[in-house]
Protein backbone atom coordinates (compact mmCIF):
# COMPACT_ATOMS: atom_id res chain seq x y z
CA UNK A 1 0.00 0.00 0.00
CA UNK A 2 1.36 3.42 -0.93
CA UNK A 3 0.79 5.63 2.12
CA UNK A 4 2.24 8.70 0.43
CA UNK A 5 -0.98 9.19 -1.56
CA UNK A 6 -3.27 9.02 1.47
CA UNK A 7 -4.37 12.24 3.09
CA UNK A 8 -4.88 12.80 6.78
CA UNK A 9 -8.54 12.09 7.52
CA UNK A 10 -10.38 12.89 10.73
CA UNK A 11 -13.55 10.86 11.20
CA UNK A 12 -16.39 12.91 12.59
CA UNK A 13 -19.30 10.91 13.93
CA UNK A 14 -22.70 12.39 14.60
CA UNK A 15 -23.84 11.83 18.16
CA UNK A 16 -26.90 12.90 20.08
CA UNK A 17 -28.98 15.58 18.38
CA UNK A 18 -26.66 15.57 15.35
CA UNK A 19 -23.71 17.07 17.27
CA UNK A 20 -20.39 16.10 15.76
CA UNK A 21 -18.24 13.85 17.95
CA UNK A 22 -14.55 13.05 17.87
CA UNK A 23 -12.68 10.56 19.98
CA UNK A 24 -9.22 11.82 20.87
CA UNK A 25 -6.47 9.80 22.51
CA UNK A 26 -3.66 11.59 24.35
CA UNK A 27 -0.38 9.83 25.09
CA UNK A 28 2.50 10.71 27.43
CA UNK A 29 5.23 8.31 26.24
CA UNK A 30 7.80 6.78 28.58
CA UNK A 31 10.25 3.90 28.57
CA UNK A 32 8.91 2.67 31.94
CA UNK A 33 5.37 4.05 32.09
CA UNK A 34 3.25 5.45 29.29
CA UNK A 35 0.16 7.39 30.26
CA UNK A 36 -2.89 7.55 28.04
CA UNK A 37 -6.21 9.30 28.14
CA UNK A 38 -9.22 9.09 25.85
CA UNK A 39 -11.92 11.73 25.58
CA UNK A 40 -15.00 12.16 23.44
CA UNK A 41 -15.53 15.64 22.11
CA UNK A 42 -19.18 16.51 21.41
CA UNK A 43 -19.18 19.90 19.76
CA UNK A 44 -16.71 21.71 21.99
CA UNK A 45 -17.51 19.78 25.19
CA UNK A 46 -15.00 17.10 26.29
CA UNK A 47 -16.22 13.94 28.04
CA UNK A 48 -14.06 11.36 29.79
CA UNK A 49 -13.95 7.87 28.27
CA UNK A 50 -10.89 6.13 29.70
CA UNK A 51 -7.36 6.62 30.98
CA UNK A 52 -4.54 4.64 32.47
CA UNK A 53 -0.88 3.81 32.56
CA UNK A 54 0.85 1.17 30.52
CA UNK A 55 3.48 -0.17 32.91
CA UNK A 56 6.36 -1.72 31.05
CA UNK A 57 8.42 -4.61 32.49
CA UNK A 58 11.48 -2.56 33.57
CA UNK A 59 13.68 -5.60 34.18
CA UNK A 60 13.11 -6.86 30.64
CA UNK A 61 15.30 -5.85 27.69
CA UNK A 62 14.27 -2.66 25.92
CA UNK A 63 13.06 -4.59 22.86
CA UNK A 64 10.61 -6.58 25.02
CA UNK A 65 9.35 -3.38 26.71
CA UNK A 66 8.78 -1.75 23.32
CA UNK A 67 6.86 -4.82 22.14
CA UNK A 68 4.60 -4.65 25.21
CA UNK A 69 4.05 -0.93 24.56
CA UNK A 70 3.14 -1.54 20.90
CA UNK A 71 0.76 -4.40 21.69
CA UNK A 72 -0.88 -2.51 24.57
CA UNK A 73 -1.45 0.62 22.50
CA UNK A 74 -2.80 -1.43 19.60
CA UNK A 75 -5.29 -3.09 21.96
CA UNK A 76 -6.39 0.25 23.44
CA UNK A 77 -6.80 1.72 19.95
CA UNK A 78 -8.85 -1.30 18.81
CA UNK A 79 -11.07 -1.05 21.91
CA UNK A 80 -11.76 2.71 21.87
CA UNK A 81 -11.30 3.52 18.16
CA UNK A 82 -9.97 7.09 18.46
CA UNK A 83 -9.91 9.18 15.30
CA UNK A 84 -6.78 11.14 16.22
CA UNK A 85 -3.94 11.07 18.71
CA UNK A 86 -2.03 13.78 20.57
CA UNK A 87 1.47 12.83 21.72
CA UNK A 88 3.67 14.77 24.10
CA UNK A 89 7.07 15.60 22.60
CA UNK A 90 10.38 15.02 24.34
CA UNK A 91 11.45 17.95 26.49
CA UNK A 92 14.58 17.12 28.49
CA UNK A 93 16.06 13.87 29.66
CA UNK A 94 18.27 13.23 32.68
CA UNK A 95 20.89 11.51 30.54
CA UNK A 96 21.65 10.60 26.96
CA UNK A 97 20.64 7.00 27.69
CA UNK A 98 17.26 8.13 29.04
CA UNK A 99 16.73 10.35 26.01
CA UNK A 100 17.42 7.46 23.63
CA UNK A 101 15.06 5.12 25.47
CA UNK A 102 12.34 7.77 25.51
CA UNK A 103 12.91 8.35 21.79
CA UNK A 104 12.44 4.64 21.14
CA UNK A 105 9.19 4.64 23.13
CA UNK A 106 7.90 7.70 21.25
CA UNK A 107 8.75 6.01 17.96
CA UNK A 108 6.76 2.92 18.95
CA UNK A 109 3.82 5.13 20.00
CA UNK A 110 3.80 6.96 16.66
CA UNK A 111 4.18 3.75 14.63
CA UNK A 112 1.37 1.99 16.57
CA UNK A 113 -0.93 4.91 15.84
CA UNK A 114 -0.01 5.31 12.17
CA UNK A 115 -0.29 1.55 11.52
CA UNK A 116 -3.83 1.78 12.93
CA UNK A 117 -4.64 4.60 10.49
CA UNK A 118 -4.63 7.47 12.99
CA UNK A 119 -3.44 11.03 12.51
CA UNK A 120 -0.79 11.86 15.12
CA UNK A 121 -0.29 15.39 16.44
CA UNK A 122 2.61 16.38 18.67
CA UNK A 123 2.57 19.01 21.40
CA UNK A 124 5.30 20.27 23.72
CA UNK A 125 4.79 19.61 27.43
CA UNK A 126 4.67 23.36 28.12
CA UNK A 127 1.98 23.82 25.45
CA UNK A 128 -0.13 21.04 26.98
CA UNK A 129 0.20 22.46 30.49
CA UNK A 130 -0.61 25.98 29.31
CA UNK A 131 -3.75 24.84 27.48
CA UNK A 132 -5.06 22.88 30.48
CA UNK A 133 -3.80 24.85 33.49
CA UNK A 134 -3.00 28.26 32.03
CA UNK A 135 0.71 28.06 32.79
CA UNK A 136 3.40 26.17 30.89
CA UNK A 137 5.30 25.74 34.15
CA UNK A 138 2.40 24.03 35.98
CA UNK A 139 3.17 21.20 38.39
CA UNK A 140 1.99 17.62 37.92
CA UNK A 141 -0.49 18.16 40.77
CA UNK A 142 -1.96 21.23 39.06
CA UNK A 143 -2.38 19.27 35.82
CA UNK A 144 -4.11 16.44 37.70
CA UNK A 145 -6.45 18.89 39.41
CA UNK A 146 -7.42 20.77 36.23
CA UNK A 147 -7.94 17.56 34.24
CA UNK A 148 -10.32 16.36 36.99
CA UNK A 149 -12.17 19.69 36.93
CA UNK A 150 -12.37 19.97 33.12
CA UNK A 151 -13.62 16.41 32.70
CA UNK A 152 -15.84 16.47 35.81
CA UNK A 153 -14.05 13.52 37.41
CA UNK A 154 -14.79 12.53 41.00
CA UNK A 155 -11.06 12.22 41.81
CA UNK A 156 -7.70 13.17 40.36
CA UNK A 157 -6.31 10.72 37.82
CA UNK A 158 -2.82 9.26 38.38
CA UNK A 159 0.06 11.42 37.08
CA UNK A 160 0.77 9.58 33.82
CA UNK A 161 -2.93 9.15 33.00
CA UNK A 162 -3.53 12.85 33.76
CA UNK A 163 -0.74 13.77 31.33
CA UNK A 164 -2.37 11.63 28.63
CA UNK A 165 -5.75 13.23 29.27
CA UNK A 166 -4.14 16.69 29.26
CA UNK A 167 -2.61 15.97 25.83
CA UNK A 168 -6.04 14.95 24.51
CA UNK A 169 -7.62 18.11 25.97
CA UNK A 170 -4.86 20.28 24.50
CA UNK A 171 -5.53 18.81 21.07
CA UNK A 172 -9.27 19.31 21.45
CA UNK A 173 -8.67 23.00 22.19
CA UNK A 174 -6.11 23.40 19.40
CA UNK A 175 -7.89 21.42 16.68
CA UNK A 176 -9.90 24.29 15.27
CA UNK A 177 -6.81 26.42 14.78
CA UNK A 178 -4.37 23.80 13.53
CA UNK A 179 -2.37 25.46 10.82
CA UNK A 180 0.84 23.53 10.99
CA UNK A 181 2.35 25.93 13.51
CA UNK A 182 0.30 24.72 16.48
CA UNK A 183 0.97 21.03 15.96
CA UNK A 184 2.68 18.73 13.53
CA UNK A 185 0.69 15.86 12.04
CA UNK A 186 2.44 12.68 10.97
CA UNK A 187 0.97 10.09 8.68
CA UNK A 188 3.09 7.24 7.43
CA UNK A 189 6.33 9.14 7.76
CA UNK A 190 5.20 12.26 5.95
CA UNK A 191 4.61 15.63 7.48
CA UNK A 192 1.33 17.13 6.31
Amino acid sequence: MDFSTQSVRIDLVKGKLGVRMRIIMGIDPGSRNTGFGIIRLEGKTPHYISSGTIRLPIKSPLSDRLKVLFESLSEIIATHRPSEVAVETVFMAKSADSALKLGHARGVVIVACVINGLAVYEYAARQIKKSVVGSGAASKSQVQHMVAVLLDLSSKPKEDAADGLAAALCHSYSYEVLTGASAVAFRSGRIR
